[in-house]
C-alpha cells in the first residue's frame, strides 16, 4: 500500500499553484469499519469544533459502555437521553434516522464499497439530515475514494481563494472555478483536499 505516495505526487505537480504546497507525502489511509456509524458521528460534529464535537461522541460511546452501539440500541435510547450528551433536537432525530436506514437497508460496508461515489452520495443523502458534504467526508475518510472533491467545504475553499487569488463575490462562476481547478488533480481529488487542508491550517 505504501507505495501510493510516489503515484500522485508527481500528478499533482502538474498544477503549479498546487505544486507549492504539495510537500510532504500523505500517509496512506486506512479503511473505516462500521461506517454507519461514521455517519452519525459525522452528523454529531456538524457546526460544531472538533473539541467539541470529540466530548460529545465521547458521551455518545460512553451511553453504550465505551463501545460502538448497534443501530438497534441506538434506536432504543431514549431521545432525551441523546439530547442530554449535547445534542440538539434536530441532530437526536437525523442520528436516529440514520440508524433505522441502516437497518431498513440491511446497509453494511460491503455494500457501499459496491457503488461508485456518486451512487454513495445519491444514496445517503435520501436520509433527512445527511448532506452532500457529510457523504463526501465519509467517501474520502472511511471508504478510500481518491477522488471526491468537497467543493462546498469551508477550508478548503478558504484555502483554494488564499492559494489561487480567487473572488468569491459571483457565486456561480466562484463555483464553476473550483470545479474547473480541481478537475486538474483528477484522479486523485482528495489527496489534493488533504493538501489544501493541510496547508490553510499550518499557514495561519
Amino acid at each position: 500500500m505504501n507505495t501510493h505516495h510516489d503515484i500522485y505526487i508527481p500528478h499533482l505537480h502538474k498544477d503549479k499553484k498546487l505544486k507549492r504546497i504539495v510537500t510532504e507525502p500523505l500517509e496512506v489511509m486506512s479503511l473505516g469499519k462500521n461506517v454507519a456509524l461514521k455517519l452519525i458521528g459525522s452528523i454529531m460534529s456538524q457546526q460544531l469544533s472538533v473539541r467539541v464535537a470529540e466530548v460529545i461522541y465521547g458521551r455518545f460511546l460512553n451511553l453504550y459502555g465505551g463501545k460502538e452501539p448497534r443501530p438497534q440500541q441506538i434506536l432504543d435510547t431514549d431521545p432525551v437521553t441523546l439530547r442530554n450528551i449535547g445534542l440538539s433536537n434536530a441532530k437526536v432525530s437525523y442520528v436516529l434516522n440514520v440508524a433505522r436506514f441502516v437497518i431498513d437497508e440491511k446497509l453494511t460496508d460491503a455494500k457501499l464499497h459496491k457503488l461508485s461515489n456518486e451512487e454513495v452520495i445519491s444514496y445517503l443523502t435520501t436520509i433527512k439530515g445527511v448532506g452532500r458534504w457529510t457523504v463526501e467526508m465519509l467517501l474520502m475518510f472511511y471508504l478510500g475514494r481518491e477522488d471526491v472533491f468537497a467543493v462546498d467545504d469551508l477550508g478548503i475553499q478558504q484555502a483554494m481563494i488564499k492559494l489561487y487569488k480567487l473572488d468569491p463575490t459571483d457565486k456561480k462562476v466562484y463555483r464553476a472555478k473550483l470545479l474547473e481547478l480541481s478537475q486538474k488533480w483528477s484522479p486523485y481529488r482528495t489527496h489534493a483536499c488533504r493538501y489544501l487542508w493541510t496547508w490553510k491550517d499550518t499557514k495561519a
